[in-house]
């Protein structure tokens, strides 16, 4: 793996994630709250578990530490969730483009739940934007359903529109 091929990955990820926000943009601010039975009780708890994971893996990855984990109901509305995102974005992308090619080929190792776990950089890195590709496609099946699908979020979408 290279780091150009992660910052690929990396771009796919923000592309396909303003389109879950932009059509969750759409929707009447009770839709945004509404239960469902996917995993984080509705869009929103969706939507903010998968920027805690950007954050989180960030700080680990980048050896910054512990963060206070985000709580959904501090998010009025899809424009705050944006904001948060966009701002997590910028820092995202400055620990990216400092990678070289010899960074995401160390091995790291962190400690989770009092167990030490090791693996390649690139590995956790690219379990980044897989775990976002889960949890995103769980918004487009809510958005969808709910009339505001986010359309073909395929990596040959991206890759096509570039």
């Amino acid at each position: 793996m290279k780091s150009e091929d992660i910052r690929l990955l990396y771009a796919y990820n923000e592309w396909a994630t303003r389109r879950i926000l932009d059509a969750a943009a759409e929707l009447a601010q009770e839709e945004l709250t509404t239960p469902s039975d996917w995993g984080w009780g509705d869009l929103r708890g969706l939507l903010v578990h998968i920027l805690n994971a950007e954050i989180g893996w960030r700080h680990r990855l980048g050896k910054q530490g512990d963060f206070n984990w985000l709580d959904a109901a501090e998010f009025a509305d899809v424009a705050a969730i944006r904001a948060r995102w966009e701002a997590e974005t910028e820092k995202l992308w400055a620990f990216l483009n400092g990678l070289t090619d010899e960074d995401i080929e160390a091995v790291l190792n962190y400690e989770r739940n009092g167990e030490t776990r090791a693996g390649k950089l690139w590995h956790f890195l690219a379990h980044v934007v897989n775990h976002g590709t889960q949890h995103r496609s769980e918004c487009a099946a809510l958005l969808t359903g709910l009339g505001a699908s986010p359309g073909d979020m395929d990596l040959t979408m991206f890759l096509n529109s570039r």
